[in-house]
């Protein structure tokens, strides 16, 4: 019987003395021990573990049976006996083993456990785990530092709960996990709290340090890429609980501030490795952008922040943190970039923002991370969000500012689409400054002229995919029309009169000349299409068509000739503008010469 085994053993190591101990005596105890766990005798076990004259014996061999003790929790239902007793006798390992021993088996155990049961037996373990390195007198911060990294790296490979359903099934227990690591830190947080209020030159940073290594290792995950929004129905958010104690330990041991302010404070040491250097930097990035993403667009902390920064220069010192976010393609990172780029935008007044800040690289790189999501991104909210922000961005730039960021989007972006928005946000600052009192020297004169060179042109001249390119062209020519309506020729205030013949042989010439040759060939391609109708049924797929320089699939013959019908539409278009334009500068410029005559 296993207790009898068990009870000769204990008998046999009562009578030796603790120094006797040999490695047979260890292997003998563990498998009595598990003999009795496995067949169903906790509570016997329980008792002998419980018995003053075996203290030294459980001392020095208890920890031995963490392994099958964890195994057998598992095994029994909540509300049988045996897994009460299984507890217990978990609690008294924690009171009784040597610390150092008994530390070195629970992250074992830790370490093997996988999948489904990896946030089970963390919740179960962190409890003695606590106790014991509460009771360790040497290596105590490395060994907390130890037990968190080992902790985190075990739960990072599980998925991270995002709808709403999934964060109150927490199938994996991975919200309810969180939280109690969060627990399991608070006596080392308050150990250095106290330490630090007895002493202004707090020197014992190990601890302090291993604890902002776990607050970074939680920004990135699972805070990162969690939905952190407050949920309807859910009336304590877990991720939301857990934010709001990673910035309490970060405030209470005085790191919240700097390590907002002064990023430095959260890379690691040198490594030796390139490799492994530019992994930790990425993922200091990373914690860094998300504690960002926590402060200024979710407020968590927010009762913690001096009222005594500048709206322009909070919105430069997040600059950094929104790029990490907008380089990612997962949506709940992606969502927070955005969020945190609109929340510092909001906080500005309009033309704000001085142009200085231009000078700054990711003032330039931050506008075209967005141009990207609002073309390659396959989220519609997201790129309306994007293109919203853009907006809201260029508002904030002074008259400067703006003009800068136009000649450098309009350079930059490789999309029709986007020149053809920054064209007409230059067409309203160019309404401002013929409306407006004040001079404006960037938008008139010879700064506008400069710009209407970028504005006013056609990338490959006559023989530009005109299709491709409809919305900067019919931008550019609606701009143009409104300075020849608005600006008159004796005035000049934009100087495009000046420019006239320029303007006509870059942009108006090679336009007309693409449009004759592009509707010329469209209408070809529909003559041909009509006639091999005849000889082909009209539901039968044919080869496929290029339109805008792109391969289309294959279409039946009626399908084709509706996109070929759609281009002409969009050609006649542009042809009216065009058409108007001419008109309106004829007409112009022949009421000048009769004044004059």
């Amino acid at each position: 019987m296993a207790v009898d085994e068990l009870q000769a053993i204990i008998q046999r190591c009562q009578i030796m003395e603790e120094a006797d101990f040999k490695g047979e005596d260890f292997n003998l105890f563990q498998v009595a021990g598990q003999k009795c766990l496995e067949d169903g005798y906790a509570a016997q076990l329980l008792e002998v573990i419980q018995n003053e004259k075996n203290k030294v014996i459980i001392k020095n061999m208890g920890w031995n049976l963490i392994s099958p003790l964890v195994r057998c929790i598992f095994m029994y239902k909540q509300e049988d006996d045996k897994r009460e007793h299984c507890l217990r006798i978990l609690d008294q390992l924690a009171q009784l083993c040597n610390p150092k021993e008994l530390f070195l088996g629970l992250l074992e155990q830790i370490e093997q456990t996988s999948g489904e049961q990896v946030c089970q037996t963390v919740m179960l373990l962190l409890q003695p785990l606590q106790t014991v390195l509460l009771k360790l007198q040497n290596k105590k911060a490395y060994s907390v530092g130890l037990s968190l990294a080992m902790i985190m790296n075990q739960l990072t490979p599980l998925p991270v709960p995002y709808t709403k359903q999934q964060i109150q099934e927490d199938k994996l227990g991975l919200c309810q996990c969180c939280n109690a690591v969060v627990d399991f830190a608070k006596p080392f947080v308050n150990e250095v709290v106290k330490n630090m209020e007895k002493s202004s030159e707090y020197n014992d940073m190990e601890l302090k340090e291993e604890l902002i290594k776990f607050c970074m290792k939680s920004l990135k995950y699972p805070l990162l890429t969690a939905q952190l929004e407050q949920l309807e129905g859910i009336e304590e958010h877990p991720f939301r609980h857990f934010a709001t104690e990673i910035i309490d330990i970060l405030w209470n041991i005085r790191e919240l501030i700097p390590l907002v302010f002064v990023p430095h404070k959260g890379k690691s040491p040198p490594w030796e490795d390139q490799e492994f250097a530019d992994m930790e930097q990425k993922n200091s990035a990373d914690s860094l952008a998300c504690l960002s993403y926590l402060m200024f667009a979710q407020h968590f902390g927010v009762e913690c922040f001096p009222v005594v920064f500048s709206p322009s220069y909070l919105l430069l010192c997040n600059m950094t943190h929104i790029e990490v976010l907008l380089k990612r393609t997962e949506e709940s990172v992606l969502a927070k970039g955005l969020d945190l780029f609109e929340s510092c935008l909001l906080r500005m007044e309009d033309y704000s923002l001085l142009h200085h800040y231009l000078e700054f690289r990711v003032f330039i790189n931050v506008p075209q991370d967005l141009v990207k999501i609002m073309t390659l991104c396959p989220m519609e909210h997201m790129r309306k969000k994007s293109l919203n922000i853009l907006q809201l961005f260029i508002d904030k730039f002074d008259t400067e500012g703006k003009y800068t960021l136009f000649r450098c989007l309009l350079k930059t972006s490789n999309h029709a689409g986007v020149e053809g928005y920054i064209i007409k946000n230059i067409k309203d600052q160019i309404h401002l400054a013929l409306t407006k009192e004040y001079d404006n020297i960037w938008f008139t004169g010879h700064h506008l002229i400069s710009l209407l060179d970028l504005v006013l042109s056609l990338p490959e001249g006559a023989e530009t995919d005109l299709l491709q390119n409809s919305d900067r062209i019919m931008a550019s020519l609606n701009l143009l029309r409104y300075l020849v309506i608005k600006d008159c020729e004796s005035d000049n205030q934009t100087g495009v009169w000046t420019t006239l013949g320029k303007i006509k042989q870059n942009f108006l010439k090679p336009l007309r000349v693409g449009l004759n040759m592009s509707k010329a060939h469209y209408e070809a391609e529909i003559k041909n299409k009509k006639e091999n109708r005849k000889e082909a049924h009209s539901s039968k797929p044919v080869c496929s068509v290029t339109v805008s320089g792109e391969k289309m699939p294959a279409m039946t013959t009626g399908m084709q000739l509706q996109v070929l019908h759609s281009a002409l539409f969009t050609f006649d278009l542009i042809e009216s503008v065009l058409a108007r334009v001419e008109e309106l500068m004829e007409g112009k410029t022949k009421a000048v010469m009769d004044e004059n005559s």
